[in-house]
């Protein structure tokens, strides 16, 4: 038994049951606004997905949205520079789409 269990039975309280993440995203206005944003970011990278060649899509993650844009996340700077070269196709896919903004920002993770 963990430390922590330990602690709360000796104590007498409870732990609380975990809350599947849909509903703890519900309950929190931020964290709703937060899910929305994610929800909106995985769209946006089934919108693109059928653009990206071959097993490029493996190396790209959805990643921030906001007012300005959104950010595709890469694996590394190879993968980048792709994007960069794809990037009008992608963006009038968005926009195709009618979503807005459709700009599209590229950033390579880091390690």
């Amino acid at each position: 038994m963990g430390m922590r269990r330990a602690h709360f039975k000796a104590t007498g309280l409870a732990v609380p049951d975990p809350q599947p993440i849909a509903q703890a995203l519900q309950s929190h206005q931020g964290l709703a606004r937060l899910g929305l944003l994610l929800q909106e970011s995985n769209r946006r990278m089934v919108i693109i997905a059928p653009a990206l060649p071959g097993p490029l899509g493996r190396h790209v993650k959805p990643g921030p949205i906001d007012e300005e844009g959104w950010s595709l996340l890469a694996t590394n700077a190879a993968v980048a520079a792709k994007l960069r070269h794809l990037q009008p196709r992608l963006e009038a896919m968005i926009e195709a789409e009618g979503l807005s903004p459709s700009r599209i920002r590229i950033k390579v993770l880091q390690d």
